[in-house]
This record gives structure tokens, sequence and C-alpha cells, in this order.
């Protein structure tokens, strides 16, 4: 039954029958009492009612949800720490939250919310008008107010005026009028009296014109006293319309400021509105879902006022009260010079086009501008000498000021005045000559000491130096094992050694290295003294070492040189004290002497890190004195002496000249060579150092990029060219020769032969060390190694070969050379196999049938597949049957299926290609 009572339906709703026969009847309902019958069309009408009244569509469902949120949760995870420390996972959960709101049920709020926001910008409208008014009213009765003071002010300034006008034409008639007075009364009283003498009337008459002129010279004076009182009354009221004018000025400031700060109001008040207007536009744009600017949107660029304190994160220092603008201010806080500036521009020995353009705070356009009107095509990086940028400097209106580079380290250098005067000091000495002929066993016998035993196989590995005290008085010994670092030393030009002791065994003679001593003390310009040393032997020959040692021009005294032979023995101490007296005879004719007191200055002999006191210096002291405490620059280092030790291992605490001492304190390990030198301050130390490190620098640079063009060239061709590198020993120099040019002439395009190192004899420790140091192969041509050279070669596993006969030689050099070569692969075709039909298989996907053509196909080689003769891809087999076996190769004529691995386009008509890769022996 569709028609039901009221009250029915009450109770079915759970409301009274009094209140739905209200809304019944608001719905247009006709029915009075609770009894009454209502249809089913008449409670649709009642639903209907009741949800426009709640803001609900007419064609929504009711039963529809007007709201639905969403959520999600993810969970990842996060390592912290490394793997290989034992890291650990930490699990990160990520909910997240979104509420979706039906459009329909929005709608109408937002047309009432579009109505209040409209009804409020008019009222915001309209009372700014009404203030904008009030202000522009209130600014012209302001204007008004001061126009009518100034022509009040004007109008009695122009009778100011006109009152010392009128007064100073009043003074000059009356001026005038009295002198007419006075000289008519003188010319009557000229003409009343008479004369008693012709001379005396004369003089009667003239004093009546003097007096009138006198009269007319006061009457000028007066006049100029007028005018000047006008000068002054002009120059106070042009006073006071100054300061009146400077009073408008002030106040019109006043009122202008004012304004401003009302329309900075007035601004900040519209920004906030339009804020608040757009927070709604955002916030309506985010229930309807979209996303951007509305169309309304103002898109100038409007000036942001905030107020103090709330303009971003910086804080600022407190200014006036009242906002302020946060993106732009009115006015730029440039202002323009009145005046060019000159500055006074530093220019180094080299500089940049860059940098020189820094330097005058200019552009480096203009620079690059100066430069071509010069006549000098430059880019930004070019680099100019210190004449042509100063020219620029001086072109561009500037001062220049050229320095030096070398300016810092002048704080080094001491003058005559602080150093004190020069004394006798102990010679260097530095012990010289062939490996094994005694040089360190000489030394051990003068210190009464056993230096030998403690290096390793009794050869010096390191660099000594050593002060003794003999009864000739003290001498310092260096004792080196190479020549590196003497040379090193030399070339520097620090006089480190003042004589050279050549030790030369009397039985093996004048060796190589013998003779390498005598050109190094040569080119050193050292005084040589000769010790033929193992006189205690029977075979010593003293006289074959004169005569060997006269062939390179060192002429002993007993036959009319200049060099003293001494005979001594470092085992039984022969002829040490003969050795002594002939190095203190050479010092006194030598006059060794240097100022003792004064900043150090000395030469690195030796430099090292030990691990527990670090950096450890070997220096000889050459002039002053170094005290524990001072501040030395050596070198590309610095630091303090923080400790010194002689050669006994005792500390000292200062050290004077021809003094070797081991010290502690430096920044770093310095080079074998450098100069030490007392430094007044850390920070001119400091500073010393950076410049010599700074300046090592760009000379590296500038060498490497010193490469010609045809370098570069030649280093793109030896690119692709293999070296081999080989160090010759023989038996006589012609063999060396020979086997040298026989090597040099095997080389080709790939493969280059470089002999890196020869000599006559056989093959020592020195040689095998250049062998391991450039990677070559040693060569002995009827020669052998010795002892330590075999060590050195077993430790590194370097190659050695023997010959005796040169042909022998070079096949061998040629097979290494050959197996330098890389070697080169030939694709060898074994198979050809055509595809007659393709099949589907769930385990391979598609198997080529096929029938072998030519050759056979073997699985897992390499194969082209061929379509019209042209080669479509290249992989491997896969899988290769016949019938359902797996076999690993069919023959010409045998069909058999293909699975050909990652590629599934195969089609009828095909052709396999199998192949192998033959390595074919290079040739050169």
């Amino acid at each position: 039954m569709s028609d039901m009572r009221v009250k029915d339906l009450a109770g079915t709703v759970g409301i009274t029958a009094e209140r739905l026969v209200e809304q019944l009847n608001e719905a247009g309902i006709n029915v009075s009492k609770p009894d009454d019958l209502i249809t089913e069309e008449q409670k649709q009408s009642l639903l209907k009612f009741l949800q426009q009244r709640h803001g609900k569509a007419e064609d929504s469902d009711a039963s529809s949800p007007r709201k639905i949120t969403l959520k999600r949760k993810s969970v990842s995870e996060i390592k912290l720490g490394g793997a290989a420390r034992g890291g650990k996972s930490v699990s990160v959960e990520v909910r997240k939250k979104r509420t979706y709101v039906k459009r329909s049920d929005t709608e109408p709020s937002g047309a009432a919310e579009d109505l209040l926001k409209q009804k409020a910008a008019e009222e915001h409208a309209a009372e700014v008008t009404k203030q904008e008014e009030q202000r522009l009213q209130e600014t012209k009765r302001k204007q008004e107010e001061a126009a009518r003071l100034k022509q009040q002010l004007d109008e009695q300034e122009a009778a100011e005026v006109a009152a010392a006008i009128e007064a100073e034409n009043k003074a000059n008639e009356e001026a005038q009028r009295a002198a007419e007075e006075e000289q008519k009364a003188l010319e009557a009283e000229a003409k009343a009296k008479k004369p008693a003498a012709k001379g005396k009337k004369k003089e009667e008459e003239l004093t009546p014109s003097q007096l009138a002129h006198k009269k007319l010279e006061e009457a000028d004076a007066k006049r100029r006293a007028a005018n000047l009182a006008r000068v002054e009354a002009e120059k106070a009221l042009e006073a006071k319309r100054k300061a009146r004018e400077e009073e408008e000025a002030l106040e019109k400031a006043r009122e202008e400021a004012k304004a401003a700060a009302a329309e900075a109001q007035a601004k900040e008040q519209k920004a906030a509105a339009r804020k608040t207007k757009d927070a709604e536009a955002k916030h309506e744009r985010g229930k309807s879902g979209r996303r951007g600017r509305r169309e309304d949107d103002d898109f100038e660029r409007k000036e942001l006022h905030v107020s103090e304190g709330k303009g971003g994160r910086r804080k600022k220092k407190k200014g006036a009260s009242g906002g302020r603008v946060s993106v732009r201010d009115q006015e730029h806080g440039f202002s323009k010079p009145t005046a060019p500036v000159v500055r006074e521009v530093n220019v180094p020995e080299t500089i940049n086009v860059s940098e020189l353009a820094q330097r005058m705070s200019v552009k480096a356009a203009e620079v690059i501008k100066a430069l071509m009107g010069m006549g000098t095509m430059a880019t930004i990086n070019q680099v100019l000498d210190q004449d042509t940028a100063v020219i620029v400097v001086e072109e561009m209106g500037h001062v220049a000021k050229p320095i030096r580079e070398n300016v810092v380290e002048e704080a080094l250098q001491v003058s005559d005045e602080e150093l004190g005067e020069s004394v006798t000091r102990a010679p260097v000495v530095t012990v010289m000559g062939h490996v094994d002929h005694g040089k360190t066993s000489l030394l051990d016998y003068i210190r009464r000491t056993k230096v030998t035993s403690g290096e390793a196989g009794g050869i010096t590995q390191h660099i000594g130096a050593y002060r003794v005290e003999t009864s000739r008085g003290e001498i310092a010994f260096l004792d080196t094992p190479g020549h590196a670092a003497f040379t090193e030393m030399r070339s520097r030009g620090a006089k480190v050694t003042d004589i050279v002791i050549l030790v030369v065994a009397a039985d093996d003679g004048v060796m190589p290295q013998t003779i390498e001593a005598v050109q190094h003390a040569k080119a050193a310009g050292s005084v040589i003294i000769v010790a033929i040393n193992k006189m205690d032997k029977p075979e010593a020959n003293p006289d074959r070492v004169k005569q060997e040692l006269a062939n390179h021009e060192v002429i002993p005294e007993d036959w009319g040189g200049d060099v003293q032979f001494v005979p001594v023995s470092a085992l039984t101490g022969e002829g040490v004290e003969d050795l002594l007296e002939a190095i203190s005879l050479q010092a006194e004719i030598m006059e060794l002497k240097a100022p003792e007191i004064g900043p150090a200055h000395g030469t690195v002999i030796e430099a090292r890190l030990d691990k527990g006191r670090g950096t450890v210096v070997t220096v000889l002291v050459q002039q002053g004195t170094l005290n524990k405490g001072d501040i030395v620059v050596v070198g590309q280092e610095y630091g303090r002496v923080r400790a010194m030790f002689n050669e006994k291992g005792e500390q000292v605490d200062k050290a004077g000249p021809s003094t070797p001492v081991e010290l502690l304190g430096l920044s770093g390990t310095p080079a074998a060579g450098d100069e030490l030198q007392a430094a007044p301050d850390d920070k001119t130390a400091r500073e010393i150092a950076d410049f010599r490190h700074t300046k090592a620098r760009e000379q590296k640079m500038a060498q490497q990029q010193a490469a010609k063009l045809d370098d570069m060239f030649n280093k793109m061709e030896e690119g692709d060219v293999k070296t081999l590198n080989v160090v010759i020993k023989g038996d006589v120099h012609g063999s060396v020769e020979a086997v040298s040019q026989g090597l040099q002439k095997l080389s080709t395009d790939k493969v280059k032969v470089r002999v890196v190192g020869s000599g006559v004899g056989g093959i020592n420790e020195t040689d095998a060390q250049l062998a391991a140091a450039s990677d070559a192969i040693l060569i002995g041509f009827n020669v052998r190694a010795d002892n330590a050279a075999r060590k050195v070669i077993a430790e590194k596993g370097l190659d050695v070969q023997y010959f005796s006969i040169i042909y022998d030689l070079l096949d061998v050099v040629t097979k290494a050379m050959t197996g330098m070569l890389e070697p080169v692969f030939r694709d060898e075709i074994i198979g050809l196999a055509r595809v007659d039909d393709v099949f589907r298989s769930p385990k391979f996907g598609d198997i080529a049938g096929c029938l072998v053509l030519e050759g056979s196909v073997k699985r897992n080689n390499p194969i082209r597949v061929l379509r019209d003769n042209v080669v479509i891809y290249e992989g491997e087999l896969e899988s290769l049957r016949r019938f359902k076996d797996d076999v690993n190769e069919v023959n010409a004529g045998v069909e058999c299926g293909i699975g050909v691995k990652n590629y599934k386009d195969v089609k009828p008509g095909d052709q396999i290609e199998v192949y192998e890769r033959v390595e074919v022996k290079p040739t050169l």
C-alpha cells in the first residue's frame, strides 16, 4: 500500500506528527491533521524540499557520500653506515591522508563566500577612497596656507626694500642741497671781500673752491655709506628669504614623508587585502582540485611592504619605525663619482689581462680595447710582461707600481752590519772515489769509529757529515755514495766543499767512477788531494795510479803539478797523519774564513723522514750561528728549530760555521742542496715558503705547457709505439758500440729499441738498479754480473741475457720485440647453413631448421646471420640438434636445428655462417 497516514510516517522517521505536518505544509502539501493520508509522490516532494533546504542538489543521490578520505601507507628501508663496518637498516613508514569533498556541497557556501568577499572589498575600497580624499583635502589646505604666508612675506619684504630705497634717495637729495647752499654762500662771501694785494687776492679766490671740493668729498662719503647700508639691508633680506625657503622646503619634505607614509600604509592594507584574497582563492582552488593561478590574478610586479622583523631570515639592525620595502628599494646606493678614480696598481713581472683588469676595477674588455689601441691583440687569459702592463695601466689613467717577484725574499738578505767579523773556519772536505776503494774505511780510521759496520752490505747508503777533532784542528768531512747531490749543490752555487779527497785503490787503479769524481771536482772548482789507499797490499802500485790520473790532467807535485798525492792505508793507519797535514796545509793556503756572529746560513746535506721524530735534516752551517729556537726557511719548507744533534748524537744548542748538525722541526722534507736561512719571525718565514712553493708550481706548469706543436705530434705518433729498453755492458768499448748500433737499427714503426745505459766492465749493482728503474733488459757481452748485482736481479726479477756472438744477441732481441707486439686475429669461415623453416621451442624460442651447405657447424662458435648476402646479426650458437639429440658438430649435407642466442628474427631463406677466430703471429 503506497498511501499512509501522517502519524505513521512520523513514527517511521522518528519525529512528532505536528512537526511533520508543519514540514508538509512548508513543502506545499495540503495536510491539516495527523490522520490525513499522503501518497508516495507527496513523500518524494517532501524529501526533495528537505534536501534543498539542507543544501543538497536535487539530482544528487541521498546515499552517495559527500566526503571521501583515502589513507595510504608505504614502508621503506634506509641503510645507515657502510656495509664493511656492519651498517644497520632502519625501517621508515610514511603515512599519507587525502580528503576529497564533493563539489556540489561546496558551491552554495562558495557563492556565499564570494558575496561576503565582494562586500568586504567594496567596504575596503570605500574606506580607502575616503582616506585618500581626506588626505588630498588636508594637502590642499596646507598648500593654500603656505601660499598665503609666502605672499605676506613677499609684500613685507617689498615694503622694506622700498622704504630703504626712499631713505637713500632722500639722504642723497639732502646732501646735494647742502653742498649747493654752501657753494652759494662761499661765492657771496668771496664777492663781498676786497683784496688788499694782487697776490693775496689770488690766494683768497682759491680757498673757497678747495673748501667746496672738500664738501663734495664729504657728500660722496655719506652717499657711499648710504649705499653700503642699502647693500647690508639687501643681504639681510636675502638671508631671511633663504631661511624662509629652507623652512618651506623642510615643511614640504615633512609633508611628502607623511604622504609617503600614508601611501605606504594604504599599499600595505591593499597588499594585505590582496594576500587574503589570494589565500582564499588558493583555498578555493584546493577545494575544486585545480592548480595554478586564477584567471583574474594580478600579474604586475608589486612592492611587498612588511612589518619590522618579518622580512625574511636575515636579522638586520633596527631602523626607523614602520614598515619597509623588502623586495627592492626606491633608490640604489650608488653615487656617481665626481672625479676620475686613480688607483695605484701593483704590477708583477708577469700578469694576465683578467687579473690586471681586476686590480684596476675595470672590465677585462676595456683592457683588451686599450691593448688593441696600442696595436696588441690579446685575450682575457693573455699573459703580459711587466713593461706592457705598466703602459696599459698608465694609458687608462692609473698609477703603475712595478714590483719584483723576489721582493718577499729580501727580508732574508743579511746586511754587512748584521754579520760580525770573519774568523777562520774549519775546512769542509768531501771524500769521493770508486766503489769499494775504501772511502768510508778511511773516515772510520780518522774518526776511530766503525760506521761501515752499520751500513747494509758494508757500503754507504746515505750521505754522512762528520766534524772531526784532529791534532791539526777541526775538519768537517762529507761522505757521499754518489755524486748527484754533490753536483746539485754545485749547480745551486753553494760552496759546500772546499777540498775533495780522491780515494784510489793502489791495487785497482783508476776506475770509471774515479774519472767521474775528477770531472765533478773540476766542475766544482774544488782543490783535489789524491789519497792512494790500500798501500798495505803487496800488489799495490802507486806509480800506476799516478800515470793513469796524469792522463786525466791530475798531475802530482813531484811530476811538476799542483796536486798532492798521499799514500795511505785505512787498515793499518799508514799515511793518515800525512793526509791530515796535507788537508791542514791546503786549508791554510786557501785562508778559509766566515762570519761567526749573525743569522745562520747553510746547505742541506741530507733529509729524511723519521717515524718517531718527524723530519730530520742534516745541515752544514756555512756562516753565522744557528741557535736552538731559531725560525728558519729551507727551500719550500719552514719551521722552528726544536732540537739539534751533532755527529755523536748529542744534543747541542748552537752550531757555528763549518759545523754539520741534524735539526728537527721543519714543516716538511726539503731537497738535498736547498739553502737554509734564518728568518726574523714566523710570519715572514711562512710567506717566503709559500711564495717559493707557488713559484715552483708555476714553473712546473709552465714547463708542462711549453711543449711545441712538433713535440705534440711526435707524442701522438709515439702513442701506439712500444719501446724496448736495454742496458748493455761489454768487455771492450768497441763491442759495446757495435752492439748499441746493431740494436738501434732493429727499431721499427711498431717497436723501438732504446739504450738507457751502456758501459765497459761487468754488470754491477748500479746497472741492475738502472735496469729495474727503467724496466729494461740487461745484456752482458762477454761479461758477467757480480754478487751484488745478482742479488738485485733476483730481488727485482730482472731479465739478464749473456752473449758472446753478436748475431745471437740480435736474434734474441728481435724475438723480444716481436713478443711485445699485440696479437693479430683473423676470422676463418668453417661452415655455412641455409634456413629452410623456423620452429617454436618453449625452451630456446625460435629454432631454425637448417641444411648445412658447406663445411661443418660447431656448437658455441661465433656465427653471422646473412639475409640477401648482407650480415644482419653477429652472435653465437646456443643450441645445435640433430633430430631431438644435442650434437656438437654437424657436417655438410645434413639437416639440423640451430638456436641462435639472443636473436628471434630468423626467417626462412636466411643463411647462418659459422666461423672461428685464428691468431696470426705478428711480424715486425
